[in-house]
């Protein structure tokens, strides 16, 4: 049995006071450089390993993280990554931890220049970032490192800002593993639908444009004689202009029978094909939201690739408060793993599971 080091013990080793101890295990100040050399040797010696838990507790301050994420809609990625913080905040509650998430507007860098203007002005003690383009969001992760305030990025991996963790997908392997998913079904066809939600041109991550790079490097490679017809609905449109947009598209492409989109909004097309009846049409996406899960039960959707959004949620913030109320090392990229589900296997997916 090991047994318990007590600060005394540490004390009379070293030959100094517990309370100069005291201030060099909780790094506090006024402590002569003699002093905390003895200290740390003492420590060395002695192999303390010291119960991070109850210093953080003792030490009974407060921390406030902010996310910043892209204004959403409801049945969203985005939705579970909320879910997950939140649940982490939860857990953490002993150590007055709180999450607060602010949020900016798609395709609007003034809007996110703005918002992250508003976090600084709250001093937090860390960040979680879903970053734009990468110009605009060095501006917000300089001054976050000037400021020595950690940060987490999330959904699109930056190495050049230095973020303390990023969680997400590797986006070319996953647009990749979802081309060659689809061609299980599909290689047999001469085109297959690529369905996209745009804004000017523009689709609404740095995520999903690597995932159609990885998607169409499979394709070119493997079947390049498969044409790729593109389709592009308006990111703020409504369900009857969907509707519109995609009767046209089947009419004039009635001999196609395989769409894949790499967002979360599958079922966007999905509930269209069930609504018309087109049975030997189906789609492939991404995201374990209920209304993909729903077509993906009835068959218009054929696959969905889960991202594990709520354990990114949940493991932004637990990595957040190692670093900084723990003061532990962490992992600093966490790829998700690429999980397939099927109408066979939907019901064991556990998206709570850490």
């Amino acid at each position: 049995m090991t047994t318990k080091i007590r600060i005394k013990d540490i004390a009379e080793r070293a030959g100094v006071s517990v309370g100069t101890v005291d201030r060099v295990l909780h790094e506090r100040p006024n402590v002569s450089k003699k002093a905390r050399e003895q200290v740390e040797k003492a420590l060395k010696e002695m192999d303390y390993k010291p119960n991070m838990y109850a210093s953080a507790l003792a030490y009974n301050r407060s921390y406030t993280f902010y996310m910043l994420l892209p204004q959403h809609d409801s049945e969203a990625y985005w939705e579970e990554i909320e879910e997950g913080a939140k649940k982490a905040m939860e857990a953490r509650r002993d150590f007055h931890v709180d999450v607060k998430i602010v949020y900016y507007q798609r395709f609007d860098d003034d809007s996110f220049m703005q918002q992250y203007e508003t976090i600084l002005n709250l001093e937090p003690d860390g960040v979680v970032i879903v970053p734009v383009e990468l110009e605009i969001t060095r501006y917000f992760t300089d001054e976050l490192h000037n400021r020595k305030i950690p940060f987490i990025l999330l959904d699109s991996y930056m190495p050049d800002l230095k973020p303390l963790s990023f969680f997400g997908q590797d986006s070319f392997s996953s647009g990749y593993f979802a081309a060659k998913v689809l061609m299980m079904i599909a290689n047999k066809e001469t085109e297959v639908m690529l369905f996209k939600q745009t804004n000017q041109g523009r689709v609404t991550s740095k995520q999903q444009a690597n995932r159609e790079v990885g998607f169409k490097h499979y394709m070119y490679d493997h079947y390049p004689k498969i044409k790729i017809i593109e389709l592009e609905l308006p990111l703020n449109g409504n369900k009857k202009q969907y509707t519109a947009i995609l009767q046209k598209f089947f009419e004039e492409h009635p001999n196609l029978h395989h769409c894949i989109t790499l967002n979360a909004k599958a079922h966007i097309v999905g509930e269209f094909l069930l609504k018309t009846n087109r049975r030997n049409v189906q789609i492939m996406g991404y995201d374990m939201v209920h209304k993909n899960a729903e077509c993906l039960r009835q068959g218009s959707i054929s696959f969905l690739i889960a991202q594990h959004a709520y354990q990114q949620g949940y493991s932004c913030i637990d990595t957040l408060f190692q670093a900084i109320v723990l003061k532990k090392k962490v992992t600093p990229v966490n790829y998700m793993p690429i999980e397939l589900l099927m109408k066979e296997n939907v019901e064991f997916y556990r998206r709570t599971q850490l």
